[in-house]
């Protein structure tokens, strides 16, 4: 009869749930302050708390915005929508074109539209017009810090989008006793102030003033052999005209004069398309955290949802009837941009995980998750491994801050949605990554 009862008692301790004890020991494995750390566990089912802990305190999501933003974008657009890039021709010999702010868009993908006017005979236009209309001027996010503007991560975005608006910059060890080779490839107008040393260290570092010179960068540092880095482009209407005139000149098209800008007429006949899905786009906005694809695709929405132009104030009116559609408060959030860039965004733990059971629920989990980075790949390409095909998330990180969203399948088999958001200066990024990942621990393992 004991061993029955003792039996018994395991089997109920088993399946009782998991204990905020339980929570309170991961998340100070790590000796941090828990003000400092917002949870929030809501079982997708029921939609039943789990464990909380200041979910209504608001704090900046980092990257985890992108849930948000991209899936109210996708909402908009549709399924069958495709970043386009067309070229059109007029009666009067004109060319036309129309840009769709694609971020995925390459220069070897100029290169084929050309060759697709040159196929057609196409090779004199009297003259050559730029369709730029889909987007406004404004190139980077509200709050963005102006001292990243050397960050690769942070290319500004725009109607001209090529490259990934990003340069490639090549330093070449020229022997001992002189400096180093500095290149942009391709072609783009920079001037180097080139102090690097060729020996072993640590490392090239790039600078510059953008109110002084913008276009000269002082380089310091050492090289000991070929080091190549990425750069955003600062003058990204100049380096795509640039690279339009590589791909007219290789598609032996005669054309010597400016590109005008100009709204493509309705006469017009179509010469060629370049296009990318929008799922590819929301591949690399939420498996790789792209934050050009983020903003991009955030604000090609803001302009198909108003019928106008793309505008950042046109994609926050998009993201505030896409939520009242999904009637969730968000009396304690604000949101800026489409990519989580910027520190003036705050949400609450309690407002993303309400968000996560709402589109779970409404648009199905099992259509959803194909979008979200899993152990292995993306962001979570060397994390959690022991949580593969258990595990469906979006990681954020930003200086002093570190936050993980989405959802876990337990051992025992229950969905939950979830969201972590540590911000802390004096607890180390790895640190952060190791508390979130024993929050995540305890979850699957109750």
């Amino acid at each position: 009869m004991r061993k029955i009862l003792l039996m018994f008692g395991v089997i109920l301790f088993s399946l009782m749930p998991v204990s905020a004890n339980q929570f309170s020991k991961a998340i100070n494995s790590k000796n941090i302050n828990s003000g400092a750390v917002s949870v929030s566990v809501k079982d997708v089912a029921t939609g039943n708390t789990v464990y909380t802990l200041n979910e209504r305190v608001p704090r900046n999501p980092a990257s985890t915005l992108k849930l948000v933003t991209s899936f109210a974008s996708y909402n908009t657009l549709g399924d069958d929508y495709k970043f386009s890039t067309k070229l059109y021709k007029t009666a009067k010999n004109d060319l036309y074109l129309k840009l769709g702010a694609d971020p995925l868009l390459t220069s070897g993908d100029l290169n084929l539209l050309m060759k697709m006017a040159a196929d057609k005979k196409i090779i004199e236009p009297k003259y050559f017009y730029i369709d730029d209309t889909i987007f406004d001027d404004v190139e980077w996010g509200e709050g963005w810090q102006w001292d990243d503007d050397l960050n690769p991560l942070m290319p500004k975005f725009s109607a001209y989008n090529i490259d990934g608006n990003l340069l490639n910059i090549e330093i070449t060890p020229q022997g001992k006793h002189r400096s180093p080779s500095i290149q942009v490839k391709p072609y783009y107008p920079l001037t180097f102030m080139n102090m690097i040393e060729v020996k072993e260290g640590s490392g090239v570092k790039l600078a510059r003033n953008n109110s002084i010179a913008p276009n000269i960068l002082n380089a310091t540092g050492t090289v000991s052999s070929q080091t190549k880095l990425k750069i955003p482009v600062n003058n990204v209407k100049l380096y795509f005209n640039l690279r339009l005139e590589d791909a007219i000149k290789s598609a032996k098209i005669d054309y010597y004069k400016n590109f005008y800008k100009g709204k493509v007429p309705t006469n017009s006949y179509l010469v060629g398309d370049i296009a990318h899905s929008i799922e590819n786009i929301m591949f690399a906005t939420l498996k790789d955290s792209n934050n050009l694809c983020a903003e991009s695709l955030f604000k090609v929405a803001g302009a198909v949802y108003s019928g106008d132009i793309g505008t950042s104030d046109n994609s926050l009116n998009m993201l505030n009837d896409y939520l009242k559609s999904l009637e969730l408060n968000t009396s304690d959030i604000k949101i800026v941009d489409g990519s989580g860039v910027s520190k003036n965004n705050l949400v609450t733990s309690d407002f993303m995980v309400n968000y996560l059971v709402k589109i779970a629920k409404d648009q199905n989990f099992e259509d959803l998750k194909k979008y979200f980075a899993v152990p292995g790949e993306g962001t979570l390409v060397n994390r959690m491994l022991y949580l593969r095909n258990n595990l469906w998330a979006k990681t954020g990180t930003l200086s002093d801050v570190s936050a993980m969203a989405g959802y876990i399948k337990s051992r025992s088999g229950k969905l939950y949605a979830f969201d972590i958001m540590i911000q802390s200066a004096k607890t180390s990024p790895a640190d952060k990554k190791n508390i979130e990942e024993q929050i995540l621990r305890v979850l699957y393992a109750n």
